[in-house]
């Protein structure tokens, strides 16, 4: 294939019939970054010679030290069909749990996903995570299914066995479609080997096939067979079905192009007005619209600064536009609108809506914003991520000098991962990073290191959550003057409503009647869901319940202060708090202003969001992590004694070939040695994976132990409080 210039493919582009948006996805190890390599080659982006061991879209050195993908690439193919030239943008996201916020923000600018799977592990745990948000995204999915010289070489089987296999995972995956999509896609996006919307290859071996390459080349699974049988060529195979070839070619045939796409997926992102203008050039992917664009990624290169990469729906994007930020009511200019060829930024001046431009010059842009080029208008539905922070690390720089370079390289750290979360402990002047497991801890103390600073870093520590099992109240708190007193009660807030509000879905710029609908539609009463006075982020909500009280209006914000810091910092152990509903119940304040402000009433709601709390039986809740373990049968005893050694339970053993996968969970807070102690134990020959699970209670076998450990860090006595310190009596 011969290498086009930019202002060729920008000339292909102009008809947006010819242009795919497409995502990698996969579980980690499964081969995603190889198979990419191949169809970069075919692109003539690099060389075909090294496709397969560049790993060139593992451009971080730290990604080739680690052999896996840490941070999603952008990379745009040409690619020829029936003589039609197509231009095809493609995001590669990394496989491992830790970092799926990246795939979760890489599905908002793609219309369609090609599924990597291991022919011999199948469907796994990460393949289902990442296949359900691309189906909640409307992105549609097609499957390749990789390695499948280990079903011959490996597991030895016959070409008839093989195909028995292969169509097992294809039922899994349909079965995935069928739990996940939405009942008009059910059918629709049910991948077939008929229609060549599955493809099955070796990425390692470069070769591919379909269907529809079947047909066109003759090919079948018996040469597939020859190819590594005694004498076989594998490389006359990949000369005669290049992967590339199957791969795009089920790109091109089965993911829509952008103005087909943006019809049914804009109404599941943006819930704006559909009638507008603004909304029919959403949905028509129109260049003559308002530029609207959509950032699901940042990165930061250290000579040009913060680069945007995002999904333009509508609308023109060029040099020197002046764009609003929609999110933050703010104003900024375009320096230069680029392209990615390769892993390389080209200049390109312009591009109309169905790209996936990357802009230089936007300061304040960040993950997750809506751009525009009209001022007010609805921003897209927020990215929900799978799991949140659940771990954290104490940094320091090793010489005080190098705290400004520390700081400038956690903010570019977080610019680009918008999943690492940092804080600074006012009191200790401790810098605390938070991510989503030990590994992603790692990752950001290994840039850290890159960027040129030595830092110190503590023992990881468990990040906790606080919540109540019953309700209690009404309680009543006074203010430090004892002029003005706070009636409050508390219970348990519905799950399906915490989650609601921790994803965005409730919050305080949604129309009231919008808000009282959704909580009416969950089971509250019609008064009670008009009368929301504050949503927290945590997933907690603090509702009006005053009867004709003076006052109320105007101290609203004295009074949220005291619930937003009981939230950030539960009675138990000072950790957040999540799923609890406040009632405001009563108030009777003192008749004067100045006796009334925010450092009387603050406290006052402080002590009565506390006192309810340990009135109505608080728990401790801590992250436990699935644990999903591949590991020869002989050493399944060892695996599950591990496990159970770690306060944790297998739930599921499988057998997959000459592997067994053993299925179980454990508490965060037991897997810091579990690489020392797995190792030991299996003699190094267990392949292991964790993910966020869920928040559960901690036992009561352990939480006296774990509550003193946190308060004794924190500072605090070594016993929680009691609800008598913070309520007061008539």
């Amino acid at each position: 294939m011969k290498f086009k210039a930019t202002d060729q493919i920008l000339k292909i582009i102009g008809n947006k019939k010819n242009i795919r948006n497409f995502g990698v996805i996969a579980h980690v190890d499964h081969g995603k970054t190889t198979m990419s390599d191949s169809l970069l080659a075919a692109s003539g982006i690099i060389s075909p010679s090294v496709a397969g061991q560049a790993l060139a879209l593992d451009s971080m050195k730290l990604e080739q030290d680690r052999q896996m993908t840490i941070v999603q690439a952008n990379v745009t193919l040409l690619y020829e069909q029936n003589g039609e030239e197509y231009v095809i943008n493609m995001i590669d996201t990394p496989g491992h749990i830790d970092f799926t916020g990246r795939v979760t923000r890489s599905l908002r600018a793609i219309d369609g996903a090609v599924v990597v799977s291991d022919s011999v592990e199948g469907i796994m745990t990460q393949t289902e995570t990442v296949t359900r948000q691309a189906l909640e995204e409307r992105v549609r999915p097609v499957l390749y299914i990789n390695k499948i010289d280990r079903l011959i070489k490996e597991l030895r089987l016959s070409p008839e066995k093989m195909q028995e296999w292969l169509l097992d995972i294809i039922t899994n995956f349909n079965r995935l479609i069928d739990i996940y999509a939405e009942p008009e896609y059910k059918e629709k996006w049910k991948v077939s080997i008929q229609d060549g919307s599955v493809s099955f290859g070796s990425a390692k071996d470069k070769w591919g096939f379909n269907a529809d390459v079947m047909k066109k080349k003759g090919i079948s699974f018996k040469d597939v067979y020859a190819a590594y049988s005694e004498g076989g060529d594998i490389k006359a195979l990949a000369e005669k079905a290049p992967l590339y070839d199957a791969v795009l070619g089920m790109v091109v045939k089965h993911h829509p192009s952008p103005d087909v796409a943006q019809k049914y997926r804009i109404p599941k992102i943006w819930k704006g007005d559909f009638e507008s203008d603004l909304g029919k050039a959403l949905l028509n992917c129109d260049d003559n619209g308002p530029t609207v664009m959509m950032i699901v990624n940042m990165t930061v290169d250290p000579a040009a600064g913060p680069v945007a990469i995002g999904r333009l729906f509508s609308g023109k994007i060029k040099d020197g536009d002046r764009i609003h930020l929609i999110d933050t009511k703010r104003e900024g200019r375009i320096q230069s609108v680029n392209f990615f060829m390769g892993n390389q930024r080209e200049m390109v001046g312009e591009l109309g809506a169905g790209n996936i431009p990357a802009l230089l010059g936007l300061e304040h842009a960040r993950a997750g914003q809506t751009l525009s080029s009209v001022a007010g208008i609805h921003t897209f539905e927020g990215i929900q991520y799978v799991s949140e922070p659940v771990v954290q690390i104490a940094v320091e720089p090793k010489h005080p000098k190098d705290l400004p370079k520390l700081v400038e390289a956690l903010r570019r750290i977080t610019i680009e991962d918008p999943n690492l979360v940092v804080k600074i402990n006012e009191e200790s002047g401790e810098t605390i990073i938070a991510g989503m497991g030990v590994l992603h801890l790692e990752i950001a103390s290994s840039l850290i290191a890159d960027a040129g600073v030595q830092v110190v870093t503590s023992q990881p520590l468990i990040n906790y959550r606080e919540t109540i099992r019953t309700s209690a109240g009404p309680v009543m708190a006074k203010s430090p003057n004892r002029h003005n007193k706070i009636f409050l009660k508390v219970e348990p807030l519905d799950e399906k409503i915490s989650e609601m509000i921790r994803n965005g879905t409730l919050n305080e710029y949604k129309e009231t009647k919008e808000v009282a609908e959704i909580l009416r539609n969950a089971g509250w009463e019609k008064d009670e869901a008009k009368r929301v006075m504050r949503f927290d982020l945590r997933g907690n909500v603090f509702v009006d319940g005053t009867k004709g009280v003076q006052f109320v209006g105007e101290s609203t914000d004295s009074i949220l202060s005291g619930f937003e810091d009981t939230m950030k910092e539960g009675p138990l152990a000072r950790e957040q708090v999540r799923g609890c509903k406040f009632t405001f119940h009563h108030f009777v304040p003192h008749e004067d202003p100045a006796h009334r402000g925010l450092s009387q009433l603050g406290p006052a709601s402080r002590r009565a969001c506390m006192g309810a709390m340990l009135l109505a039986n608080p728990v401790l809740l801590e992250p436990t992590l699935g644990i999903e373990v591949r590991v020869p049968q002989e050493m399944i005893g060892n695996v599950a004694g591990v496990i159970s050694g770690k306060r944790g339970k297998v739930l599921n053993m499988e057998q997959k070939g000459v592997v067994h996968i053993l299925t179980g969970e454990m508490p965060a807070s037991e897997t810091f040695d579990l690489s020392e102690v797995m190792r030991g134990q299996t003699a190094g020959k267990a392949m292991w994976n964790t993910h966020f699970k869920a928040w559960t209670p901690v036992p009561n076998s352990v939480l006296p132990t774990i509550l003193a450990e946190i308060r004794k860090r924190k500072g605090l006595s070594p016993d929680p409080p009691t609800a008598n310190e913070f309520i007061d009596s008539e």
